[in-house]
């Protein structure tokens, strides 16, 4: 979860960037320079300083060899070592640019590259830093440049109108494609970040099922003997009053037996048995998400009917990702609700639906459509008001249910709310047939535990 908590923070973490990868892509840049230099001297017989560009270019390839044999294959650079791996890039392109007519150079435009590839993985002020060297000297090599030449001597110049029409463009250019890469990448980063904390979550939540139900199963096994334990040394205290040490012993292992009958108690959940831990009344999975959050000072009120009357209420499959989501959404509308949240439960013949509603001040109207998108609340005014969240919450909660083939709605109450009232309302509705155990029957018994084999 590092990269996670580097990204909410606005960094990138450290040692993202192979250096085997700008070695790779300065080789295309050198192939390119030069089949562009061999080019305009043998083919078009353009004067310019050959020595001198081939001394540009040669420094980037001296550039790649000590990258290469300095330092190992599998080298990470920081984002100190990458900036300056790619100043210098920029810096051989501007030599090169300034030693072949500036920007009446058409190959100008390979300024955008090293900004564009910065933006991909450099922190935002770094890839700023980059874009305003590569804006400086586009606008240096403009004014001052050593003109290319025909092989009669003249120079090859376009109208001043049309430089300045360049350079704007590439100007542009820096910052459009800056932007748009930075801000791609981050949105991809955050998006692969959420989804490995919801995978995280929804592991938790799975282990947490699968400890309660061994927990269960464990309490169903050994009741029957512990209940054996305790009867028979009652009846022993009993015949042993004339004995107070074989006395003593025998009132050990009954209360030995109460206690191994607690700790059972106290690691599962009361009333809880193995049928339960597969499948449960829909209210019932309702009331073990609500569970953490019941006393935490403010009303959690459930009620449930059935829109058409007469339906039996729903049994669903026990899923972790649904006991999960649920608990997210119940947490941030206790966290939000001045006094009291209120969740309903509806069902008909084809559809059961949610409704989780708290009396806060309800979502800030501005960000509903981008509720349930990761560290929506990471920027300044998109948070909930007095809530510094990053929105995974809710994201989780929603990728869950959504998962589990649930559609969520997220709006306000306001002043005529349901059940009055006014803050966040958030819906949730299962196709029936996605959630609901296939066994409609299960008045019965499950049958003798089975082998947990690991």
């Amino acid at each position: 979860m590092t990269s996670t908590l580097d990204l909410a923070h606005g960094r990138v973490p450290a040692n993202w960037i192979r250096l085997h990868t700008l070695v790779i892509l300065r080789w295309f840049a050198i192939v390119g320079q030069s089949a562009a230099i061999i080019v305009a001297w043998r083919f078009y017989d353009l004067q310019i300083p050959l020595g001198w560009c081939v001394l540009a270019v040669g420094i980037a390839i001296i550039g790649n060899l000590i990258a290469i044999f300095v330092y190992p294959e599998n080298k990470r650079l920081n984002g100190s070592e990458a900036v300056m791996m790619l100043l210098f890039d920029i810096a051989q392109l501007t030599l090169l640019l300034f030693l072949t007519g500036g920007l009446h150079n058409p190959f100008a435009v390979l300024m955008l590259a090293p900004v564009t590839i910065a933006a991909t993985f450099l922190r935002l002020r770094q890839t700023v830093l980059l874009g305003l060297v590569a804006i400086g000297l586009l606008t240096l090599v403009a004014g001052i440049n050593v003109p290319i030449r025909t092989a009669s001597g003249e120079a090859l110049e376009i109208p001043t109108l049309f430089i300045f029409g360049f350079w704007l463009a590439l100007v542009i250019g820096v910052v459009f494609l800056g932007v748009y890469a930075h801000r791609i990448i981050s949105e991809m980063r955050n998006m692969s970040d959420a989804l490995t904390a919801t995978q995280l979550a929804l592991a938790r939540e799975q282990k947490l099922t699968d400890l309660g139900g061994v927990i269960a199963a464990a309490a169903h096994e050994l009741g029957t003997p512990l209940a054996t334990i305790k009867l028979v040394s009652s009846e022993l205290i009993e015949e042993l009053k004339e004995s107070d040490d074989l006395r003593e012993d025998a009132e050990l292992i009954r209360e030995q037996a109460d206690r191994c009958r607690d700790i059972l108690r106290s690691m599962g959940r009361a009333g809880k048995d193995d049928l339960h831990m597969r499948r449960a009344p829909l209210e019932t999975v309702l009331k073990e998400a609500a569970e953490p959050h019941m006393d935490r000072g403010k009303t959690v009120r459930i009620t449930s009917r059935s829109e058409n009357g007469g339906l039996r209420h729903p049994t669903v499959e026990r899923r972790p990702e649904i006991i999960h989501g649920l608990r997210n959404l119940i947490q941030n509308a206790v966290d939000f609700a001045d006094k009291a949240v209120e969740v309903d439960i509806r069902w008909t013949a084809g559809t059961i639906a949610l409704r989780i509603a708290d009396d806060g001040r309800g979502f800030p109207p501005h960000v509903i459509g981008r509720i349930g998108d990761p560290y929506v609340g990471r920027k300044r005014g998109l948070a909930r008001p007095g809530y510094e969240g990053m929105g995974l919450g809710l994201f989780i909660a929603k990728t869950l249910l959504e998962r589990s083939g649930a559609t969520l709605v997220f709006a306000n109450g306001g002043a005529g709310g349901p059940g009055g009232m006014r803050g966040a309302i958030v819906e949730v509705t299962w196709p029936r047939h996605m959630i609901e155990s296939s066994d409609t029957e299960g008045d019965g018994v499950l049958g003798e535990n089975r082998l947990i084999i690991a």
